[in-house]
């Protein structure tokens, strides 16, 4: 008969998706996320079956908190061109906080470093930016029926460039661009809308 669980698997999960988002996935070590989350090899593998395993479901839970996030935002009810301001500088703000740890984004990251060579990950990253993308472009769309956007802009195309702007900022902060460079790339990108 197998030993019931003894622990909370969801802080589990959080502790790895801490390890992973420090160091990177291939960084991270089995025993690293022993370290983390205080369980034992056959602890991890008996619940996870692998650290490949453990990093994906660490992924799933970061964007379901920072989509919760965003969707939170976008479907408030300030103006659509406020929404889309404030989602970039949020971003800028969060990477120049005084406590700000240098992790950048997980999903970046895993982009980065991950996706190209696993299928599954850019999968998983390919299902996350959909969503992310159809929430944008139905706040867009919104913005462009109360007339706060111009409606002869295609609303895909200006979620494509707001998502893809976010990544840049997330990046360009962690090469050391200073905020004001950052602050008019999201000036800029904004124009556009």
């Amino acid at each position: 008969m197998a030993r019931p669980r003894k622990f909370d698997e969801g802080r589990a999960v959080d502790a790895a998706m801490e390890a992973f988002w420090a160091a990177g996935y291939e960084a991270t070590s089995t025993q690293d996320l022993c370290d983390a989350t205080g369980l034992g090899r056959s602890s991890i593998y008996n619940t996870f079956k692998s650290k490949h395993d453990l990093f994906e479901r660490a992924l799933a839970r970061y964007m379901e908190s920072r989509n919760g996030e965003l969707f939170e935002l976008l479907e408030s009810e300030l103006p659509a061109r406020q929404k889309l301001r404030t989602v970039l500088q949020r971003v800028i703000d969060h990477e120049f906080a005084k406590d700000a740890d240098g992790r950048g984004c997980l999903v970046v990251n895993a982009c980065v470093e991950v996706a190209a060579h696993d299928p599954s990950v850019a999968a998983s990253l390919e299902r996350d930016y959909g969503l992310r993308l159809e929430a944008v472009r139905a706040a867009i769309e919104s913005g462009q029926r109360d007339g706060d956007i111009p409606r002869d802009k295609d609303a895909r195309t200006l979620a494509h460039l707001l998502i893809t702007t976010v990544a840049g900022l997330r990046v360009s902060a962690r090469a050391g661009v200073d905020r004001a460079a950052l602050e008019g790339v999201a000036d800029a990108a904004l124009s556009a809308f």
